[in-house]
């Protein structure tokens, strides 16, 4: 008792030294200063976010990133905290002609105790800037800045068990960024949903023409290439045809966008360093569908298989990633898992926490 009384009268005389030295070194209007200064330091800092335009709790962040090679650049950060005070955070990366809108995701992870992140990365969604070309990249490193943006204030604001979570496009640089990162990767484990970690074009296209661009794009920089004209995808997933979901049609458009050279030819060389094989240190989950579907009319097919990918080469690539794979086939699944029918994402779901309880 006498140790604790010792204690309790030695932080009380630190801390009568600490105001007196404070009043007798700052004068009044100095001391008023400093108090306003850490005050606005602390509003500053959580006065960055504003209301999302989903609503329903969710913030939204606009962060500055390095000028590029089309000028001004910004990435999005989207967050909604759990209810309860929690330091575990997931972070979800988009695919191409996408961004954050699924806010069912965000409540499952909610209520699994996760703070929930996203990221609209540049010259998507709510990043896309007027000068941009919408989805343009030259190499997929270029994202890595975004996502240790995005990472470095999940970790600011109190979390400590980070997940990063990729969903097609988002899948490949996702893995690129882990693979980057070797032993020293701030996420402590990878979740995939349909990694795009090859072509869907056909053996002609896959083999021989997208090699070709991606060797030219040098010399033949950002000359567009049209992707199709089906929007049979987009139709299996907005409410107002066959689908449940709602976005924002400017921001993800129902026909995908025309692609540049320099964009296949990042993608391409991002794929082969998958082919050759990646060391990624941290534990990985690759979900992928039982099925594709190449048709170019919608169908009831569209709303049971992967209309974007092959998912025979996601489950083969998904074997070089790492020493820590763990592959599911999603049965019924669609190309974004998490936006299947009610049934087939609850499973998916279930995959996803079972696998996050073993890190515990």
């Amino acid at each position: 008792m006498f140790i604790v009384y010792i204690f309790q009268f030695t932080l009380q005389l630190i801390n009568h030294t600490i105001k007196s030295l404070y009043m007798r070194v700052f004068p009044i209007n100095i001391r008023h200063t400093i108090v306003f200064v850490f005050s606005l330091l602390f509003i500053t800092s959580n006065a960055q976010y504003h209301a999302d335009e989903l609503g329903n709790g969710f913030l939204c962040r606009t962060i500055d990133m390095a000028n590029d090679y089309e000028g001004k650049v910004i990435c999005s950060i989207i967050k909604r905290d759990c209810p309860k005070q929690s330091k575990k955070a997931l972070l979800y990366v988009h695919g191409f002609n996408d961004y954050f809108f699924q806010t069912e995701m965000a409540d499952r992870f909610n209520k699994e105790g996760y703070n929930f992140y996203a990221i609209d990365l540049r010259k998507y969604g709510r990043s896309l800037l007027p000068h941009q070309k919408r989805c343009n990249a030259r190499q997929i490193d270029e994202y890595f800045a975004d996502i240790d943006s995005a990472i470095n204030i999940i970790k600011s604001e109190g979390n400590d068990t980070i997940i990063l979570m990729g969903h097609s496009t988002g899948g490949l640089t996702t893995s690129l960024y882990c693979h980057s990162k070797g032993d020293n990767c701030p996420v402590d484990m990878l979740i995939l949903n349909s990694p795009f970690f090859k072509f869907n074009m056909g053996k002609i296209l896959n083999d021989y023409v997208i090699p070709l661009v991606a060797t030219i794009a040098p010399l033949l920089p950002s000359i567009d290439i049209p992707q199709g004209g089906s929007t049979a995808y987009a139709e299996s997933l907005l409410k107002e045809y066959h689908g449940e979901w709602t976005f924002d049609t400017d921001k993800k458009l129902m026909l995908s966008p025309d692609v540049s050279t320099d964009w296949i030819s990042a993608i391409y060389n991002a794929q082969k360093m998958v082919w050759d094989g990646l060391d990624i240190k941290i534990p990985i989950l690759a979900m992928y569908s039982d099925r594709s579907v190449s048709r170019e009319e919608w169908s009831d097919e569209f709303m049971h298989g992967d209309a974007v990918l092959n998912v025979e080469d996601i489950a083969k690539y998904s074997n070089n990633l790492g020493s820590n794979v763990h592959r599911v086939k999603v049965i019924g699944g669609i190309h974004d898992l998490l936006c299947s029918n009610p049934d087939v994402r609850e499973r998916a779901y279930k995959y996803i926490f079972y696998r996050l309880a073993l890190l515990n």
